[in-house]
């Protein structure tokens, strides 16, 4: 396993905490100083979570050299120019430390409320607007006539640091995997894959890519990885989310879909040995102290990877 970031603060739906800033700058701080590669967060529009473009900016200020990621960020419904301005900001503010995944949005009815994209209108609008971001990076002037954006001579400045945020995209389906093989730096599978999913979805990504003439190299394809502290019952919410996924047939018992800190290195290589070398680490339950919750995972997993792997920037 070469990287092994981690997920603040993770899905908890039950939370009813708002986001606290000494904890994000706690957790940030103490993620690079065990010796993280990435400090990565989720985007829940209706959820008591930040905003990830916000939250990586306070943490990347909090820090200096741990690799900034989002797991994952909507893209369908934003205008490409503002987004493209945002993150290049943030990515010069941190030092070019930023990795985004890019995702067509969850399907839940408020988070589509608050993009305004219909459903089925999603993938059309994701394929023009990852291309349109990497030109407002690049290029200057920018034209563009399309359903997403409508541009004619646009600058839009400053320009990221170089060569630029890794563009990673989610998903799982084939459409969604042959999309990342086409367009993306790399591709973060959700936190159901298996070692199983993880060796097709890097088949089905790789031969999509050769088709486009392109190349995503060994350290482009991870996955978030739930886990838990200790063998112990799950508290309700957490009981609710593993029903819900037995329920889809995502998963089978919680050791195969979050197994304990002592199983944890095993999960991890069985990824590794699928193809995945990026891994974005979240707890399954809340943790009550997140410096002490850190500890106990550097001290489980970090140990464990060789070599032992450091990067600002991921793809």
């Amino acid at each position: 396993m070469s990287r092994v970031g981690v997920l603040f603060p993770g899905f908890y739906p039950g939370s009813s905490r708002p986001p606290d800033p000494a904890v994000l700058g706690t957790a940030a701080r103490v993620a690079e100083r065990e010796g993280f590669d990435g400090f990565w967060v989720p985007e829940r529009v209706t959820g008591l979570v930040s905003d990830p473009v916000v939250a990586l900016a306070y943490a990347a200020a909090a820090t200096s050299g741990i690799g900034l990621g989002t797991a994952v960020l909507t893209l369908p419904g934003r205008p490409p120019a503002l987004l493209a301005k945002q993150l290049a900001s943030l990515d010069r503010l941190s030092g070019g430390r930023l990795t985004v995944a890019l995702g067509l949005g969850r399907a839940d009815p408020g988070e589509q409320q608050a993009f305004g994209v219909r459903r089925g209108a999603r993938a059309a609008l994701f394929d023009e607007a990852l291309p349109l971001l990497r030109r407002l990076w690049r290029d200057d002037p920018v034209s563009h006539d399309g359903a997403a954006a409508r541009y004619e001579g646009l600058d839009v400045l400053p320009k990221p640091a170089r060569p630029g945020p890794a563009l990673w995209l989610g998903g799982a389906s084939d459409a969604q995997l042959r999309r990342a093989g086409r367009l993306a730096d790399g591709w973060l599978g959700a936190s159901t894959t298996t070692p199983g999913g993880a060796e097709r979805a890097r088949t089905v990504i790789a031969e999509a890519a050769a088709r486009a003439g392109r190349v995503i190299g060994d350290e482009g394809y991870g996955s978030v990885v739930p886990y838990r502290r200790r063998e112990e019952p799950l508290g309700p919410v957490q009981q609710m989310v593993l029903d819900r996924l037995r329920a889809e047939r995502l998963v089978g018992g919680v050791e195969e879909f979050a197994p304990t800190l002592d199983l944890l290195p095993d999960r991890l290589r069985s990824l590794a040995s699928a193809g995945l070398s990026t891994f974005v680490l979240v707890p399954f339950a809340e943790p009550a102290d997140w410096e002490e919750e850190l500890r106990a995972l550097a001290g489980a997993v970090l140990t464990a990877r060789t070599p032992p792997r450091r990067a600002a920037r991921y793809g």
